[in-house]
């Protein structure tokens, strides 16, 4: 069963150029290493210009664990720090 991931990410003022060059080097880096990954896509609020929703899908719990231990994760993702006004909200779902 795929394993859906819904992570709400607030970012600080201003810094929403570098967070998002960020992020397309980190999506870059999951689409060229991680074939359990169906997709990995980010959307920013309507309403809010500094929230942001990641979606993610990986095939099975496998595909997750593989992508939260990856050198890329944690490196690609550890240059996102600096952007956030704080921790990650996330949810997993199960894709019927």
């Amino acid at each position: 069963m795929a394993i859906g991931v819904i992570a709400k990410l607030a970012i600080q003022p201003g810094k929403n150029s570098e967070f998002e060059g960020i992020f397309a080097e980190l999506q870059a880096a999951v689409a060229n290493n991680e074939p359990g990954n169906n997709f990995y896509a980010l959307h920013k609020s309507r309403t809010d210009e500094n929230e942001y929703v990641v979606l993610e899908q990986y095939v099975d719990q496998a595909a997750l664990d593989a992508h939260g231990a990856s050198d890329h994760f944690k490196t690609i993702g550890a240059k996102m720090g600096p952007c956030m006004a704080g921790r990650p909200q996330v949810e997993y779902v199960d894709a019927l």
